[in-house]
């Protein structure tokens, strides 16, 4: 593979519900799936510990999400961008 070319990373986009971490935050993003017997549309959310090198995002920030290499124990995800 080419230096230049970058791989492709998964992205997710959330809210942060939690800051309270040295570089880093807690994002918690939200999908809707249909149940595949009743067929009624279910939310369902799951949290991610991202990496916030700069410190920037503060609670109830919509924020964008990579993934990236272990950075730590549960620390998979890196910060994009904060959106609004």
């Amino acid at each position: 593979m080419s230096e230049t070319q970058e791989k492709h990373r998964k992205e997710r986009s959330g809210e942060v519900i939690s800051n309270k971490m040295t570089q880093t935050i807690v994002v918690r993003v939200k999908r809707r799936i249909k149940h595949p017997l009743y067929k009624k549309v279910i939310t369902k959310f799951k949290k991610y510990y991202v990496h916030d090198a700069e410190s920037v995002a503060q609670p109830g920030n919509h924020v964008r999400i990579r993934e990236t290499r272990p950075i730590s124990k549960l620390k998979r995800w890196e910060l994009v961008e904060v959106i609004r």
